[in-house]
């Protein structure tokens, strides 16, 4: 009998997306960020994508400062692999966002493939009087008028500052056109195989959540790059636990967190992160599958280990 196949969850546990008064259950400061990933792994995340925020007021924060404390933290407590994001936040330049990265070499950081838009700001009118900070409804309405920024310079400009740091890159892809991107640096060289698609479903500006969106994403990346790559999907918002369902079924990985959506359910606020690891686990085993501990997922990924000199 074939044995079940393992699933790996990664837990995006905080991100840059939504902003502190949609949610009293956002982790803002080091210690909440790192029991936020600790309680993530131990509900069964295998993986851990890391953003740090400004704890006084949650705005996103890419200095390496703010990553120390809650990796450190995180390092000592738990054996779950951590991801650092190189995106940040869209208002950040590319210098800014890979320096923690650079700094901390970890085993995985995020790769965005393409300059796209980023519409945050239709989430202004569901919490319009509610914001409890200055910078929040700026920074959503911003997302009108700008754009996420992820040219070829930027992208092989991150790729070649980590190229000694043995990290793999979660390779994040917003549209079709992107993965086509990430084929392109695979050729070059600055891309090694296998690659780690992470297929972004539902932002406002990339594809859409559609099942179909999702299947013609599968087909191209399987076209693309054939045995040499793993796939994973994260669904925004509502879209989150559908996808990933349907990503499940069709021989992926699956990502949940506070980044992707802030609902357990509708109408219910997810109070932990740990409580959207633990759903998504729920609907893996009852298909039939398994989670992966922190080192398959490592061996799935053919991590070599970053070095974590700093943490």
């Amino acid at each position: 009998m074939a044995k079940p196949r393992k699933v790996i969850i990664t837990c995006a546990v905080t991100g840059s997306i939504h902003t502190p008064s949609m949610s009293p259950h956002i982790p803002v400061t080091a210690q909440q960020i790192a029991d936020a990933a600790i309680g993530a792994a131990e509900a069964g995340a295998a993986i851990v994508h890391l953003h740090a925020r400004n704890p006084q007021d949650g705005r996103p924060d890419q200095t390496p400062e703010a990553f120390a404390p809650f990796l450190k933290v995180i390092k000592q407590r738990s054996n779950v692999v951590v991801n650092i994001t190189t995106g940040g936040a869209p208002t950040m330049m590319v210098e800014e966002r890979v320096k923690p990265a650079a700094t901390f070499k970890p085993e995985v950081a995020s790769l965005n493939m393409g300059t796209m838009n980023f519409g945050l700001y239709p989430m202004i009118p569901r919490y319009k009087g509610q914001f409890k900070h200055d910078w929040e409804e700026p920074y959503l309405e911003g997302s009108k008028k700008g754009m996420f920024k992820n040219t070829f310079a930027d992208i092989e400009y991150i790729l070649t500052t980590c190229a000694e740091n043995n990290t793999r890159f979660e390779i994040e892809c917003y549209d079709i056109g992107h993965l086509y991107t990430a084929a392109h640096f695979l050729d070059r060289g600055l891309l090694k195989p296998p690659l780690f698609i992470q297929s972004v479903f539902g932002i406002r500006g990339g594809i859409g959540p559609h099942p179909e969106d999702v299947l013609h994403m599968k087909r191209t990346a399987d076209r693309l790059f054939g045995d040499a790559y793993l796939w994973s999907v994260l669904g925004a918002g509502r879209n989150q636990m559908f996808i990933a369902a349907q990503s499940a079924v069709m021989g992926g990985n699956v990502r949940v967190g506070m980044e992707d959506s802030l609902w357990l359910g509708r109408g219910t606020l997810a109070k932990s992160n740990a409580e959207q690891v633990t759903k998504v686990r729920r609907i893996l085993e009852e298909i039939g599958l398994q989670v992966a501990t922190p080192d398959e997922a490592r061996k799935m990924l053919k991590l070599k280990g970053g070095n974590n000199v700093a943490f």
